[in-house]
């Protein structure tokens, strides 16, 4: 049932007029897709590696996997049109097509009206862009699903993930490390089994990210987060610390921690770049890379903690709607 593609569009219309007409123009997706190819030319001009003449960029793009993450309405275009056009001109079609489904607000389509619509630059004046990365990362999956950015959920989850369990690990045990031992980790782990089971578990959150099951990854992340909360809660540093002869066992406990949250700032950087970032500066030290994973920070000096992350309070969100009222 497939029949040929008309690609011309009469006057008045918008794009690029073909050449040598005075009234047809270039259907706008026979041009948009060719953005890709004109985006990795500008990209490997940063860099100072762009061929002289673009159309060069062949190798470049047959020597790496391309995938393409777009929005389900727009399916039809990359999946059919744009791989023909990639076929008939010699070039690698793509080897992934990952489609999304659309994003309402509150449960409702986006509305200028409600003040739910929502724009970047608005979200950016009010609140920490890592924190919609998150929770937009705790709710995709590989299926062609609607997201829904409810603010109660958004706010509750947030501060219950990433400041209540995450970013908890480290408050809890890096103050003892700084006032009563200078800021020095231990030279061993007091359960090294435990910090084994953390890096291992780092196989299967790789293999969700791979797959694009990006809900599954932050669940099996905040999972490993409860069990290293559980930990200090059981082991009480805080009530060790009273007691001079159990010293050594505080600093243990700590850097046990401290190694644990380590692991889970790995498992998140691909979600919270910019959080791993202020990480690496309080451990001083950089992450390790994903295969180095299993060997411990340790006889190391940290940093005095500072907040990671803040929670979101109930004026920061509705300062942002206001704002897209008045944007509106």
């Amino acid at each position: 049932g497939r029949q040929d593609w008309d690609v011309s569009r009469d006057a008045p219309y918008f794009g690029f007029r073909i050449p040598g007409s005075e009234d047809q123009y270039f259907y706008v997706w026979l041009d948009a897709p060719i953005g890709y190819l004109a985006s990795l030319w500008h990209w490997l001009g940063l860099r100072g590696e762009a061929p002289a003449d673009p159309a060069r960029l062949r190798p470049v793009w047959a020597a790496h996997e391309v995938h393409h993450f777009i929005g389900k309405d727009i399916l039809y275009f990359h999946a059919l049109f744009w791989p023909a056009m990639l076929e008939g001109s010699g070039y690698r079609k793509p080897d992934h097509v990952h489609a999304h489904g659309f994003l309402t607000v509150n449960g409702q389509k986006m509305s200028k009206s409600r003040g739910t619509f929502i724009r970047a630059s608005s979200y950016l004046e009010h609140l920490e862009p890592e924190y919609l990365r998150y929770y937009f990362a705790a709710k995709l999956s590989s299926d062609i699903d609607d997201i829904d950015l409810s603010f109660d959920d958004f706010r509750a989850r947030v501060n219950s993930d990433l400041v209540g369990k995450v970013v908890n690990i480290a408050s809890r045990s890096a103050g003892f490390i700084s006032k009563q031992f200078d800021g020095q980790l231990a030279a061993s782990l007091p359960e090294p089994a435990m910090f084994d089971d953390f890096a291992a578990a780092g196989d299967n959150i790789a293999a969700a990210y791979e797959a694009r099951e990006y809900a599954r990854a932050m669940r099996e992340i905040m999972a490993l987060a409860d069990r290293a909360n559980e930990y200090i809660a059981a082991r009480k540093p805080w009530e060790m610390a009273k007691d001079d002869s159990r010293r050594d066992q505080v600093q243990g406990v700590c850097t046990q921690a401290l190694n644990l949250f380590r692991l889970l700032a790995l498992y998140l950087a691909p979600v919270l770049p910019a959080t791993a970032g202020r990480i690496e500066a309080f451990l001083a030290s950089p992450l390790p890379a994903w295969p180095q994973r299993h060997v411990p920070l340790l006889d190391h000096p940290i940093e005095r903690f500072k907040p990671l992350l803040t929670r979101i309070e109930p004026e920061s969100l509705q300062a942002l709607v206001d704002s897209s009222r008045e944007a509106a």
